[in-house]
């Protein structure tokens, strides 16, 4: 059984959209059933092109990529999450709908590498934001996700993120 995890940030742009395909990057090539998703409370209509940089240049596939409402998330057609991340300070102190499956939620937040000034300063800005979100990934990816329960996945996911 697929495992879900939403990835959410208020304009699913920029760091969601590295966490999304990071984590789908690393489930795919561990063979592991996860598939991520990400969304945004006021979706910006368009993903960063810096992003899509930046993982592309990892060796990540990034077409189909586009920014979505995180509504999309709380429907009945929704697959059920498991976990739910958010990835920037704003989203963190939203009020979340009810999502589908009842997923733990945890915040990892990092800083929003589109304020970096100038396009050398972004596209590293943006490259360390990759891999500082893919390092974390990994180590979801590591956990026994399929058979925990929410209170071990959050209590887990919360560690991760202090590290």
């Amino acid at each position: 059984m697929t495992v879900h995890v939403l990835i959410l940030c208020t304009h699913n742009s920029a760091r969601s959209v590295l966490a999304e395909g990071m984590l789908n990057h690393w489930a795919q090539r561990l063979g592991l059933e996860v598939q991520a998703h990400s969304a945004g409370s006021a979706p910006s209509g368009r993903v960063n092109p810096f992003a899509l940089a930046a993982l592309a240049a990892a060796g990540v596939d990034t077409a189909g990529f586009h920014s979505k409402s995180w509504d999309a998330f709380s429907g009945p057609d929704a697959p059920p999450l498991s976990l739910a991340i958010t990835v920037c300070d704003s989203a963190a102190g939203e009020a979340c709908p009810v999502f589908h499956g009842a997923p733990a939620k945890v915040h990892w937040g990092y800083p929003d590498p589109s304020n970096a000034e100038g396009d050398d300063a972004k596209r590293q800005a943006f490259e360390l934001t990759r891999q500082a979100i893919g390092y974390r990934m990994l180590q979801l990816l590591a956990l026994p996700l399929a058979t925990m329960d929410r209170v071990a996945l959050q209590a887990a996911a919360t560690e991760i993120g202090a590290r």
